[in-house]
């Protein structure tokens, strides 16, 4: 898989997508995870992704989402280049909840972002 030059949309606009079908992926590790992380996201670390790639939607787009959006930018890219239709969330989770958009921690109370 090569890299694809990427399209970063705001938190707004990624959770409009989201609203409207596209699939939340989130690819951060399990600490980031499990202490807060958007209701509709799914989960697969960035590194684990390789293995898990056909676990992904073809027929919707990704938004793909991180903490601040650099790891989830090049994540991106690299579906795009795989053929899928992914966009970054600029900004990551942090402007994801400076949206107050929602954020969960994995026991189900109010999450953080760390």
């Amino acid at each position: 898989m090569t890299a694809q030059s990427v399209e970063d949309v705001s938190a707004e606009d990624g959770h409009g997508m989201v609203e409207g079908g596209g699939y939340l992926l989130d690819v951060r590790e399990a600490d980031e995870w499990d202490a807060g992380h958007a209701p509709e996201a799914v989960w697969i670390p960035m590194g684990d992704l390789p293995a898990r790639v056909e676990e992904l939607p073809r027929d919707r787009r990704i938004v793909v989402i991180c903490r601040s959006g650099a790891r989830s930018h090049r994540v991106a890219g690299v579906l795009l280049g795989a053929g899928f239709d992914a966009v970054n969330l600029d900004g990551g989770m942090r402007a994801w909840a400076g949206e107050d958009f929602g954020v969960v921690a994995s026991d189900g109370l109010p999450g953080t972002v760390i």
